[in-house]
């Protein structure tokens, strides 16, 4: 396994990032709308066909407390409607506190002079790639799901 996506839904947008197994690093790639629950299936199909990752990841959004929320079941409807459209692994692994390490990097890169108050558009995205790197780490516990499930 090589390339990776890593997701982090909103609910007016998903973040998409991409990573690598061998390298177990992670770049965000993309911010997606979301319009009534529905991602841009035309912008994700076409970051697909691009990259052609072998394994899709889920930030699964969780109480502190570790119980389920209503994003909790946007995101899993989300995931089921990846395993379902692209028949490829789906995998859910916790996010909490993942957001709020992204504002973190945006901040210190702003600071470092990488980046400029109109790439914070990108939050989502760099949150994406927080939840692909734990995935990649294998920090925090995943779960699959399968396409019928």
């Amino acid at each position: 396994m090589s390339c990776v996506f890593g997701f982090d839904v909103g609910a007016r947008l998903t973040g998409v990032a991409i990573g690598n197994s061998f390298t177990a690093r992670a770049r965000a790639l993309a911010v997606l709308p979301m319009h009534d629950e529905t991602t841009d299936w035309t912008r994700l199909d076409a970051l697909r066909q691009e990259w052609r990752p072998e394994t899709l990841v889920v930030g699964l959004p969780l109480t502190l407390a570790g119980g389920e929320q209503a994003a909790s079941r946007r995101a899993r409807r989300f995931a089921t409607q990846l395993a379902q459209r692209y028949e490829l692994p789906v995998v859910f692994i916790d996010e909490r506190h993942s957001s709020q390490e992204a504002v973190q990097r945006f901040a210190a890169a702003r600071a470092a002079g990488l980046k400029r108050r109109r790439d914070a558009a990108g939050i989502d995205a760099e949150a994406a790639a927080v939840i692909l790197e734990r995935w990649l780490a294998g920090d925090g516990a995943a779960t699959a799901i399968t396409p019928d499930h």
